[in-house]
């Protein structure tokens, strides 16, 4: 019953989108000639997603390691356009097959086993209208997936089974050369713990608004976030996580004789936004370099979450596992903050024994306490990606040292994935 007060509340809040996409549509329809019903059908493209991964999890100061092996797919279609307006159906099922890990840190189950965010879930992943009638202006109302920039603040979090999509009402204009304007108003997020779980929703009226502006030496960005979460009853971080951020990004890339060289800035600020009981006034920083010649790139990178000893920085829409290491040990930034300083190495390789592509990426991290001085501990990456036409294979390994101040335990992750795409 509460599933289905959500939807309806999330459906109410979203008709006025609706019925102006309706209307915009029934403008254009009399401009149409027969057999437009016939084209968009014709025009529809499936989608068809499948993805098999083992996890093995072994963390110090828990009794078994977790073996977690799970097949998520994905199946829907978007039609082609009628009256500049598209529709697209997709969903997603996310079946264990083998259940030795604990799939949500906020139910008491399983809980001699280390966490892996894959729960079970059979779900409506997204259900979007989008709509292009307005010369140089996409809108997207519905549940969708939206991507911003690198995704340390907004991002799908891909890399999880069961992905983080939006109830949202999007707008996106180019209609201004080098320039793009993005608004997004939302009023649920579904996480990748799914429905089932206290924390697998979030809600309320949040503000996403994202400019760029592609120059001759990078894009320069300028973003806010407003977020506000309704207080959730046993999932304190909900509420907690709302806040106001505003930043500035800049990325670009340049040749320098045979070595192409890539560089990003990010700077943003942020404070506590609607019901949030805290108080805190944060920063965020982060730099990187990377040099790419022929196959090979170096890089390294500094990246640095304020804390004030309550409340980090916090960045709850953000594919994560992007950053500060592949062990998922900071998903939470720390009360003291956190200094990630790290260097990554990379090859990719094509047309090598019979695959058409592989990639290998070696990284370490070294992670600190921003606010006070504390080693908060290390970390090793590695993995192994190839490619043959539509079929990906994976293998890919995380190492977490702990440091004198051990507010992360000993942790080794250790993936094997196999992912098809139609």
């Amino acid at each position: 019953m509460q599933t289905r007060t959500n939807n309806a509340r999330g459906l109410r809040l979203a008709a006025p989108g609706f019925m102006a996409l309706a209307i915009v549509a029934a403008g254009q329809a009399r401009a149409d000639g027969e057999g437009a019903f016939s084209t968009a059908l014709g025009d529809t493209k499936y989608i068809l997603d499948a993805r098999l991964r083992s996890e093995v999890v072994e963390q110090a100061g828990i009794a078994n390691d977790a073996h977690a092996t799970t097949l998520r797919a994905r199946l829907g279609f978007e039609t082609g356009k009628l009256w500049n307006t598209s529709l697209l159906v997709e969903g997603e099922a996310v079946v264990p097959i083998d259940t030795n890990y604990r799939p949500d840190p906020m139910v008491p189950e399983m809980t001699a086993y280390p966490v892996v965010a894959d729960p079970e879930d059979y779900a409506l992943n997204r259900f979007q209208l989008v709509n292009t009638s307005i010369p140089g202006t996409t809108l997207t109302l519905g549940r969708q997936r939206i991507l911003l920039d690198d995704q340390r603040f907004v991002g799908n979090v891909g890399w999880r089974q069961n992905e983080q999509t939006f109830d949202a009402f999007r707008v996106v204009n180019k209609s201004v050369k080098n320039l793009v304007l993005d608004a997004t108003y939302l009023n649920r997020v579904n996480r990748v713990f799914g429905e089932d779980s206290p924390q697998g929703k979030y809600e309320g009226d949040s503000v996403l608004l994202n400019a760029g502006y592609q120059t001759g030496i990078g894009k320069i960005t300028a973003y806010g976030y407003l977020l506000r979460f309704d207080d959730i009853v046993g999932v304190p971080g909900a509420v907690r996580d709302s806040s106001s951020t505003y930043g500035l990004r800049f990325a670009g890339e340049k040749p320098a004789g045979k070595v192409k060289l890539a560089y990003m800035a990010s700077w943003a600020t942020q404070k506590e936004y609607g019901d949030n009981p805290l108080s805190f006034d944060l920063d965020y920083l982060t730099a990187e370099f990377t040099g790419t010649w022929k196959q090979f790139g170096l890089g390294a990178g500094v990246e640095i979450l304020d804390g004030n000893g309550v409340k980090g920085f916090t960045t709850p829409l953000a594919t994560l596992h992007k950053f500060q290491g592949w062990a998922d040990k900071f998903l939470a930034t720390p009360a003291n903050g956190i200094e990630d300083v790290y260097v990554t190495a990379t090859t990719n390789l094509k047309a090598v024994g019979g695959l058409d592509t592989l990639g290998v990426v070696l990284s370490y991290h070294d992670y600190e306490a921003e606010r006070i001085s504390a080693d908060y501990g290390s970390e090793w990456n590695v993995s192994i990606a190839a490619k043959v036409k539509k079929l990906g294979f994976m293998i890919k390994y995380a190492d977490f040292q702990e440091g004198v101040l051990a507010s992360a335990r000993d942790t080794e992750k250790f993936w094997m994935q196999m992912e098809y795409v139609w």
